[in-house]
Formats: structure tokens, C-alpha cells, sequence
């Protein structure tokens, strides 16, 4: 079977391919400005704000499922149009779509918990432009699935991790709120989990996350430990504080995506215990 990573040269993106090939699959992936470290079949250039692009790199590959593991940030138009158009191309050809999500679609407020039930109400153009992204690709391809996750950690090399050692290094300046509440994943669980639950025909939104709900200084505190380094250096303070917008405390609820599929999503006290190697 052919899969399609859309992002391939991304920190999810590159763990996506190098699993889809360990099972066998034949593996091709895009890139946006230049490939990346992993492996695939083969690399495609694609620009999601290009419709035309879209439909002739997904008629080159012809793939049997796409995930698209793309991030665009804030750019309304690779973030929020750009899946609209894979989605609509994706749907025209009867291919399977995994489309990536944050937990950044939610407030925090009045709440701390969110299932699949809960309805978007972002706070930042971010979170904005993936709201967007998620009713679009849906309202096009009903039979896609729309995965929310959390911060992604892994292998040290997450943006989570690097900044953890810059501070504890000096190399930058700043600090790890404890009141900015996440449920931070392993890049190599979401990744499992993403391809099982692309293999298993589930449609609309779900919940992967880790089970274990931490501050970004607890988590930096976490990696610290993990990596020989002094959690002291990591300075703290308070988001509400800051100025720095964005949710307080989004806690995803991943126990129904956890009944449905074998792939564990472990907290991240587990997986950054020193023994781990950060595995």
C-alpha cells in the first residue's frame, strides 16, 4: 500500500515515514522548502496553496492514504486553506485523509478538560487557522479523520527539548510557565497511533494525547532530568503574567481513541524517566 506524508520533513512527518516503512508500506512524502532527514520512496515538492500542485503530486504518488502532518503555523493560507484543498482532492479520488490537529483550538476557558465533543474556540491566529482547517477538511471529506495532539517530545529533538537545553545552557534567555497546563505526547506513540488509526477507516475528530496533564516547566524539569542537566537553570513564571497570548490550561481527553486502538499513548512521566533514553 502506498502512503502519502504530507510534511514529511518535520519532526511528526519524519517518524510517520520511518514507521511506514518499518511495516512495510511503500513510503512517499512532500516538503515545502527542502526535504528532510528521513527516507521515503520518494520526495515531493508541494505548496497546499496550490491547488493545481496538489492534484499533481497526489496523481504522480496515487496513494492509497495521505496523512498530513504539515504545519503552517499561522499562515492562514497554508494552515487553514491549504488542507481544504488536499481534502478536496483526497475526497475526488476516494483516498483516506488523517489530518493533524493541535489542542491549540481551545481556550482554556471555563474548562480545563476537552473531548471530541467540545466545540473550537481559539485564542490565537494558530489555533484560528487549525479550527478552520478542521471544519473545512470535514465539511469536504466527511470520511476523514481530524487527530488533535498535544506537544510533541521525542528523541531530543522537538522544539520542546532544544529549548530546555539552550536555557539550562544559557544560549537563551527566558522561561517555562507552570501555569500553562498541556498532556504531552511521544512523537513515536502519536506517530503509531496516527497509522493505525489511518489503516482503520475511523472518521471524524480524535483525541491523541498523553496521559499525563503537565506545566511546560514541569515537562522542561522532566527533560532536564532525563539529559543530565540542572533543572534550577529553567526559570519559571506565570503565563497569565506574561502578556504572552495563548491558552492557560487544555487538557485533551484521549480515553476513547485509547479503548479503539492497540498504540499506547504514555504520559510523559513515563517516557522522559531517565532509564527511557528518551525512547
Amino acid at each position: 500500500m502506498t502512503i502519502l506524508i504530507v510534511g514529511g520533513s518535520g519532526f511528526l512527518g519524519a517518524e510517520l515515514v520511518r514507521q511506514a516503512r518499518v511495516a512495510g508500506h511503500t513510503t512517499e512524502a512532500t516538503y515545502a522548502t527542502r526535504p528532510g532527514a528521513a527516507s521515503p520512496s520518494a520526495w515531493h515538492r508541494l505548496d497546499l496553496r496550490d491547488a493545481g500542485n496538489v492534484d499533481a503530486v497526489m496523481t504522480e504518488v496515487n496513494p492509497r492514504v495521505v496523512i498530513n502532518a504539515s504545519s503552517g503555523r499561522a499562515d492562514w493560507a497554508v494552515t487553514a486553506e491549504g488542507p481544504l484543498q488536499l481534502a478536496m482532492v483526497a475526497a475526488k479520488r476516494g483516498i483516506r485523509l488523517v489530518h493533524m490537529s493541535t489542542d491549540a483550538v481551545f481556550s482554556g476557558h471555563g474548562r480545563v478538560h476537552y473531548d471530541e465533543s467540545c466545540h473550537p474556540d481559539p485564542i490565537t491566529p494558530y489555533g484560528a487557522a487549525k479550527a478552520a482547517a478542521e471544519t473545512g477538511v470535514l465539511a469536504v471529506h466527511p470520511q476523514a479523520a481530524v487527530v488533535r495532539t498535544s506537544l510533541i517530545i521525542g528523541h531530543g529533538r522537538s522544539e520542546h527539548e532544544r529549548l530546555v537545553h539552550r536555557l539550562a545552557a544559557g544560549t537563551s534567555d527566558g522561561l517555562l510557565f507552570t501555569d500553562d497546563i498541556r498532556c504531552p505526547v511521544h512523537v513515536s506513540d502519536l506517530a503509531g497511533a496516527l497509522l493505525e488509526l489511518a489503516l482503520s477507516g475511523a472518521a471524524g475528530i480524535h483525541h491523541a494525547a498523553g496521559a499525563d496533564a503537565l506545566s511546560r516547566h514541569e515537562l522542561g524539569v522532566l527533560i532536564a532530568r532525563r539529559d543530565g542537566l540542572d533543572p534550577s537553570c529553567l526559570a519559571s513564571g506565570l503565563r497569565a503574567e506574561s502578556g504572552v497570548p495563548g491558552a492557560i490550561d487544555v487538557r485533551l481527553d484521549s480515553q476513547a481513541i485509547r479503548r479503539t486502538l492497540r498504540t499506547p499513548l504514555r504520559g510523559a512521566r513515563e517516557f522522559l524517566r531517565p532509564h527511557e533514553g528518551g525512547a
